[in-house]
């Protein structure tokens, strides 16, 4: 009797916490309760008994590059440009690659002839060039052009240049004018011959001071500048150089530039007119009062690296067209295949006979 009464007390006790407790919560609480062991998924045989083994996970490792030789490491890119000119028969060659960790540039210029009589070589040059300092040496006279810069305290910058063949050199220092856009600079020869030269520059020019020898005895202040100006809906400028003045003023628009310039105390007058007739053709024309020479341009611009031109010049009396491969105004590495052509014919009023085609090609090529 006491056996049943333990029984029926224990399932009374099951039954009110499967009623009254939450959903699993029994579990954790019973001292009834054992927690069913874990199925462990047991692994296939393979006919010998033993479980196959596990396959193997991609490598993520790239695969290993052959090392470069230990000559080609180290080497920088080298770019190579060479050109040719017919009209004077002459090839000239430079090579340039980056140093010090692209700090500086190294430069090696060759220049030769080709001619009938053979090769005629040029003057050869080596240069190492960095942003505040350059060195230019050539081989030939033993002579190097050094030049350098460097900032000093404040706003003050100073600017040096020396010729070892010649033994004489320039330097100048430059000053800003407190928060001002402008600025003074006085520079002197080295060895001096006189007092330094003192010029002032602002936002439309500038104006400078220098001791001029006239003969040995005689030594005078001579007073040059340059000065920029909007007038009406163009520029004006007046460029002042030994007793000399030219006043040139420049009125552009979308379609139309007309230049009109004099030179005093001469009284040269001439002018230039440019009509951009469209997008792709533009025709300029020039005139000189004083000579009755004129001359005038045809241009076709078919896409940026293709351009004809045509034109006629009567000093000269000749007329010429010539092709260009290439951005006139640009370098070699925005040209199609890194290469420019400039092809012209030359045909004069008084013999046609003696036309001639010149050319001019630049190639360039990275290593």
């Amino acid at each position: 009797m006491l056996l049943l009464e333990l029984v029926a007390t224990d399932t009374t006790c099951i039954l009110h916490s499967l009623l009254c407790s939450p959903p699993l919560s029994f579990l954790s609480h019973s001292p009834h309760y054992m927690a069913a062991p874990v199925l462990l998924t047991i692994p296939t045989m393979d006919e010998e008994g033993a479980p196959p083994p596990a396959p193997a996970s991609p490598s993520r490792t790239p695969p290993q590059q052959e090392p470069k030789p230990a000559v080609l490491r180290w080497r920088p890119p080298v770019r190579v440009t060479s050109e040719f000119d017919s009209e004077r028969r002459l090839f000239s060659h430079r090579l340039s690659c980056r140093v010090l960790d692209g700090l500086a540039k190294l430069r090696l210029r060759i220049s030769h002839g080709a001619g009938g009589g053979g090769i005629l070589w040029g003057p050869t040059d080596v240069g190492l060039l960095a942003r505040n300092f350059s060195v230019v040496v050539d081989p030939a006279t033993r002579g190097a052009v050094l030049r350098g810069a460097a900032d000093l305290a404040g706003s003050l910058r100073l600017r040096a240049s020396h010729n070892t063949k010649e033994q004489q050199g320039e330097v100048a220092i430059t000053a800003n004018l407190r928060d001002s856009p402008c600025k003074i600079e006085l520079s002197s020869l080295v060895p001096p011959n006189g007092p330094p030269r003192a010029t002032f520059f602002f936002p439309n020019g500038e104006v400078s001071i220098k001791e001029k020898i006239l003969d040995e005895r005689d030594r005078i202040l001579s007073v040059n500048g340059l000065v920029k100006s909007r007038v009406l809906h163009g520029v004006c400028t007046a460029v002042y150089n030994d007793n000399v003045m030219s006043i040139k003023y420049r009125y552009k628009d979308d379609e139309v530039s007309f230049i009109p310039s004099i030179s005093l105390p001469s009284n040269s007058l001439s002018f230039a007119f440019k009509r951009q007739l469209t997008p792709l053709d533009k025709l300029s024309y020039w005139y000189n009062f004083d000579t009755n020479y004129w001359g005038a341009i045809y241009k076709h611009k078919a896409h940026k690296h293709l351009k004809w031109k045509a034109g006629y010049e009567s000093d000269n009396r000749l007329g010429w067209a010539s092709l260009w491969v290439g951005d006139a105004g640009g370098s070699t590495k925005e040209a199609p295949l890194k290469a420019k052509i400039h092809l012209t014919l030359k045909v004069p009023q008084d013999n046609i006979q003696n036309s001639v085609v010149v050319f001019h090609v630049k190639k360039r090529w990275d290593f």
